[in-house]
């Protein structure tokens, strides 16, 4: 039945404690009068219930007894209940606001206080946004006042219209982060954000917690030479190939025995295996685009489930390394070639791949993803990333799709 100039709308607001039948008792009130939905929407915090049912109401209902059939029905269920009643002039005005687009910030670290909300919601405000919906994503917390390396809270704020300066903002959330234990991510809420179906990783620093050549490079007593050449290399100072070529030049010599001394005590990062565990549950593929080796990453590979590896391949010798690698270096440009052949061969566009690194080399595969994302990344990733992970582990990346822990491996 559509709005006439005598009809309206009614907004029923019921609040109170939450128990099973609240809505069946109240919408059969409705269902009574033919009254026809036009939204509806609840929330419970706490077992406190928040329900809101937007109805359109005609003439004929409004001088029914539905309103008061309902405030008896509340009173006997133990809830309030608000009504507000509207024009049709002001419903299509609601109707046009709430076309516009919609967007998704995440905040999310150890733990969430007060001051970490209301400095994201000031941001929020002052870019003209609304908020539409917040949900927490991660389980409740325990009562204590100490957080553990394996806490984390995160909270999502869905908003709507478009900001007024997007650079401004973003750079807003970024002295957050640097001011707070928090980190905060700005996304469109578009198709794509939901129906990512690839996942690449860079290896060394993101999915395990060293840098393998690095570990190499002590076993051949070059470890302090080597580290400070990845250390440029990963903030991007130096040529990634050149750089790399010299530090592996530099390993020449160092038996396959110290290889596998370093691979039994490479620690994976934390998080990793509860990510990619669910991924897989999910059915993304995942990858590996790594700068390191293929003689580690294939363990790596085997450990986690990894569908895809591209990574250097160290070449070895009578038992010892030679100082030098085989085909074809995978540096940045590779990684963004790879992730275009994986999304190719998985029948994707690149909307719907994630990428993952923390180096200068992570770049050019980050910026081709629809979510790339800096983890524990160099300050120059992070700023040229649209999202950074750094507080938490990695297993982070799951709420940045929406997954709340409940649903996780």
């Amino acid at each position: 039945m559509p709005l006439t100039a005598e009809a309206g709308v009614l907004l029923i607001q019921i609040t109170g404690p939450d128990k099973p039948g609240l809505t069946h008792a109240l919408t059969g009130i409705l269902a009574e009068h033919g009254v026809r939905i036009l939204d509806i929407g609840q929330a419970v915090i706490h077992n406190a219930l928040a329900l809101g049912i937007l109805v359109e109401l005609t003439s004929e209902q409004r001088s029914s007894s539905l309103m008061a059939q309902l405030l008896l029905k509340a009173h006997a269920l133990n809830v309030q209940v608000h009504f507000s009643v509207s024009s049709p002039d002001d419903y299509a005005a609601w109707v046009n606001w709430q076309s516009r687009r919609r967007s998704v910030v995440t905040v999310l670290g150890p733990a969430l206080y007060g001051e970490h909300l209301a400095a994201v919601a000031e941001v929020i405000a002052g870019q003209q946004l609304n908020i539409e919906k917040i949900e927490r994503l991660s389980g409740r917390p325990a009562l204590n006042t100490t957080t553990t390396p394996s806490s984390r809270a995160c909270v999502e704020f869905t908003v709507s219209g478009d900001p007024a300066d997007e650079a401004a903002m973003r750079a807003a959330f970024m002295n957050l982060t640097h001011e707070h234990e928090i980190d905060i991510a700005f996304q469109r809420d578009d198709i794509y954000r939901r129906n990512r179906r690839v996942v690449v990783f860079d290896m060394d620093s993101t999915l395990i917690q060293v840098e393998v050549i690095d570990e190499l490079a002590k076993e051949a007593g070059v470890g302090d030479r080597v580290a400070k050449i990845t250390a440029a290399a990963m903030r991007g100072e130096l040529d990634f190939p050149s750089a790399f070529r010299e530090r592996v030049r530099l390993l020449k010599g160092l038996p396959v025995e110290a290889l596998d001394r370093v691979s039994a005590r490479i620690p994976m990062m934390d998080g990793a295996g509860r990510l990619i565990a669910t991924l897989k549950s999910l059915g993304y593929k995942t990858g590996i685009l790594s700068g390191g080796f293929t003689y580690f990453g294939r363990q790596i590979q085997e450990r986690l489930g990894i569908d895809y590896l591209y990574a250097n391949e160290l070449e070895i010798r009578d038992g010892a390394v030679t100082g030098e690698v085989s085909g074809e270096i995978v540096d940045g440009q590779v990684k963004a070639r790879r992730l275009r052949e994986i999304a190719e061969r998985e029948g994707i566009g690149l909307e719907q791949c994630i990428a993952v690194g923390d180096g200068a080399n992570d770049l050019p595969m980050i910026g081709l993803a629809g979510l790339g994302i800096a983890f524990h990344a160099k300050p120059v990733v992070r700023e040229n990333a649209r999202q950074s992970l750094s507080t938490i582990g990695l297993d982070g990346i799951l709420y940045l799709i929406g997954i709340r822990d409940r649903e996780a491996g």
